[in-house]
């Protein structure tokens, strides 16, 4: 069955990346949650898409607790999550504002998965970056990961393959139903993002892709009931 992940929560009716966006999103019935994660000055892993805040502020260099009105910690994050499981999303791109090129938000990720004790399969760590996924494939052997493209699927599914990331998540309208049978020969898990045309979904439902990305779970899930 393809799973349906809430893209930074139910933003519809509440800020994305909100602890508030992730509990409804999992009520309205996502599978999964995901969710965007970057360090702040004093090294507390915070949710937040963009490097820098709406005020200016660059959360790199901004201390956790100066943000804590606009911003939730990953802990805050992780907590609203229960009953999901969540994609992360590591923020660490170059040329970014605050791009750290040890990337250093992967120790902190790792290290609140490892506080909580679930087991690794509720976990899946995701980033554009790929010297940063692999870190995060070393510092957390047992969880998942996959790497986040947006150009070329051909190029893209080479890179995967040779990186070794055992789940792949390309941009909806970069992929094909030739790419996702050449992944699944080898074994790979596929998710599309962003995917919110129910022409699209019911296209990706239909040919067997693992898990939708989506900012609308209402209609994936009415897509997904009415093929079984």
């Amino acid at each position: 069955m393809t799973l349906i992940v809430a893209h930074r929560g139910r933003h519809d009716i509440h800020p994305e990346n909100s602890p508030e966006a992730f509990i409804a999103a999992v009520e309205q019935g996502a599978d999964g949650i995901e969710l965007d994660v970057r360090c702040s000055r004093d090294g507390v892993p915070v949710v937040h898409h963009d490097p820098v805040l709406a005020d200016g502020r660059v959360i790199a260099d901004t201390d956790a607790e100066s943000m804590s009105d606009v911003v939730c910690t990953l802990v805050a994050a992780l907590d609203a999550c229960h009953g999901a499981f969540v994609n992360i999303e590591i923020k660490n791109q170059p040329g970014e504002p605050g791009y750290d090129p040890h990337a250093r938000v992967v120790d902190a990720v790792a290290a609140e998965i490892e506080r909580r004790g679930d087991a690794a399969s509720r976990w899946l760590l995701s980033s554009f970056d790929a010297e940063t996924l692999d870190r995060a494939r070393h510092r957390v052997p047992g969880v998942r990961t996959a790497y986040l493209t947006a150009g070329s699927a051909t190029e893209a599914l080479d890179a995967v393959l040779a990186a070794g990331h055992p789940w792949w998540h390309p941009w909806d309208m970069s992929l094909t139903g030739d790419h996702l049978r050449r992944a699944h020969a080898h074994g790979l898990g596929v998710t599309v993002w962003t995917c919110n045309s129910a022409e699209r979904i019911r296209h990706w439902l239909s040919v067997g892709v693992d898990a939708i990305c989506t900012d609308d779970v209402a209609t994936v899930r009415r897509c997904r009931e009415s093929l079984r």
